[in-house]
């Protein structure tokens, strides 16, 4: 399952990659209602087919239905973000060790390839915008891991869901350099075939991520 090339095969998986991007990036804003009508206006399909959407968007975690209400996008909080957080660290960190050890050499070095493309936009352009999919090295990573049932809860359950948090509230500032020298690391690790070590940086890289999130939470 690779997002960066995802193609759609029916009108719903149009619409609701559309949805998903738009929410992630904060397009449709947190904590907002979901129309069907108004979003089959907008989106030129039917309501059975926002309503697919809808439920699809449920399941990654960016929607919630609520009794007497519908359904929201969801809302970052800080409660929410110290949840997801720590189930990525531990996921994550996992597939750091996995991939330490799975990766191809081929695919190791793939991997620096990208870091280096990301250098470029981070001394050019000062900011961190990594789009879903192999152009993501998180999503590399877990990809790297070899295992389905880790990429599937991570891929398919939570990875969205982080890329909002990422997206909207992510890297900015100095937090720009100091998480690419990060990535950095854990490259090398990896590279070294060094698992343990691999892992430990994950967790850290992540730990100093909800940080730098929660920080920007509470001063919103």
């Amino acid at each position: 399952m690779t997002f960066f090339n995802e193609q759609p095969v029916t009108s719903a998986d149009k619409t609701f990659f559309q949805l998903r991007k738009a929410i992630v990036e904060g397009e449709i804003e947190q904590g907002s209602k979901l129309s069907e009508t108004e979003l089959s206006t907008k989106y030129s399909v039917s309501r059975a087919v926002i309503r697919e959407a809808i439920n699809r968007l449920e399941a990654s975690h960016l929607v919630e239905r609520k009794a007497n209400v519908g359904a929201r996008v969801v809302s970052l909080t800080p409660a929410g973000l110290l949840e997801l957080y720590q189930v990525r660290e531990s996921l994550e960190g996992m597939a750091a060790r996995l991939a330490a050890i799975n990766m191809t050499d081929q695919e190791i070095d793939n991997l620096q390839t990208l870091l280096n493309s990301h250098f470029e936009t981070v001394q050019s352009a000062g900011s961190y915008y990594q789009e879903a999919g192999d152009v993501d090295f998180h999503y590399r990573i877990i990809q790297g891991s070899k295992n389905k049932h880790l990429i599937s809860m991570l891929i398919d359950g939570i990875y969205h869901l982080v890329r909002m948090y990422r997206v909207q509230l992510g890297m900015t500032g100095s937090r720009v350099t100091t998480a690419f020298d990060e990535h950095k690391h854990i490259v090398q690790a990896i590279c070294n075939r060094d698992a343990e070590l691999a892992e430990m940086l994950m967790r850290r890289h992540i730990l100093y991520s909800k940080s730098s999130i929660e920080n920007k939470l509470a001063n919103d």
